[in-house]
C-alpha cells in the first residue's frame, strides 16, 4: 500500500486532482513524521494523531487509527517529507494548512519538550506547505496556550 501511494505522489505533476484519500494519507504521514522526529514515538502521540484525524475527517476511532497506521507505513517507506507536503499543498486550501500546522504542533509539543530535530522538521514543513514562520509561531502559541489546541 505505502509504496503504491508514494509512487503515485512522486509521479504526480501537481496538475491532476489529488483524491481525498490521498490527501488524508499525506496528512496522517506528516503527523506521524512529526511524532517520530525526536526518536520517541509512543502510544500517547499515536492517540493524539488518532484524535486529530478523527476530528479533521469526521472518522470513527477505528477508522482514524487505521488511517494513522497507513500513515506510519507510508512515512516509514518515505525518503523525505517532500511528497507528502507537495500533496497537502496542492490539495488543501491555505487556511486548512494552518489548521494542520496546529495539529502538528500539538503532536510535537505533547511530551512537553522541544527537541531540535522537531524544530528543524517543523521549519521544513512550514516552508514546504507554503506557510510563514509567523503562521507557525501563531499555531504553536495557540497549542501552548491550551485554547482549542488539537489533541490537548
Amino acid at each position: 500500500m505505502a509504496l503504491g501511494f508514494l509512487r503515485k505522489l512522486l509521479m504526480s505533476t501537481g496538475h491532476e486532482e489529488l483524491q481525498p484519500e490521498d490527501a488524508r494519507l499525506a496528512i496522517a504521514s506528516v503527523l506521524v513524521m512529526a511524532a517520530r522526529a525526536d526518536g520517541k514515538y509512543d502510544y500517547h502521540e499515536a492517540s493524539i494523531i488518532d484524535r486529530a484525524l478523527a476530528r479533521r475527517f469526521s472518522l470513527s476511532a477505528d477508522l482514524a487509527r487505521g488511517l494513522r497506521e497507513q500513515g506510519e507505513e507510508a512515512e516509514g517507506a518515505a525518503i523525505d517529507i517532500y511528497q507528502f507536503t507537495k500533496a497537502i499543498r496542492t490539495a488543501i486550501p491555505h487556511e486548512q494548512r494552518e489548521a494542520i500546522l496546529e495539529e502538528l504542533w500539538g503532536v510535537v509539543l505533547s511530551d512537553g519538550v522541544r527537541d531540535p530535530h522537531e524544530d528543524t522538521l517543523m521549519r521544513q514543513i512550514v516552508d514546504r506547505l507554503g506557510l510563514s514562520p509567523m503562521d507557525s509561531a501563531l499555531a504553536r502559541q495557540k497549542v501552548q496556550g491550551g485554547g482549542s489546541a488539537p489533541g490537548m
